[in-house]
C-alpha cells in the first residue's frame, strides 16, 4: 500500500472504482486535486437527478454571469 501512497504505483481504474462504491464516493473523487471540487462531488452524488439538473444550471448561469463581470 506504500507504493499506492507515495504515488510510485497507482491501483487500475476498476479497482478505484469498487473502493469508491464501497466508501460511497464517485471514483473521480480519489483523482481530484482540488478540495472544493472534491467537495462539490460529494455533494453532487449525493443528490437525486432533478437537483443534480438544478446544480448544473446554477453552475452553468453563475459562469455565464461572472465572466460579464470580469
Amino acid at each position: 500500500m506504500s507504493r499506492y501512497e507515495t504515488g510510485v504505483h497507482e491501483p487500475p481504474f476498476p479497482l478505484a472504482v469498487k473502493i469508491a462504491k464501497a466508501l460511497g464516493v464517485p471514483a473521480a473523487y480519489f483523482y481530484c486535486n482540488d478540495d472544493r471540487l472534491a467537495e462539490i462531488m460529494l455533494i453532487y452524488t449525493a443528490l437525486a437527478d432533478s437537483q443534480r439538473k438544478t446544480l448544473l444550471e446554477a453552475a452553468i448561469n453563475l459562469r455565464n454571469n461572472t465572466s460579464r463581470e470580469d
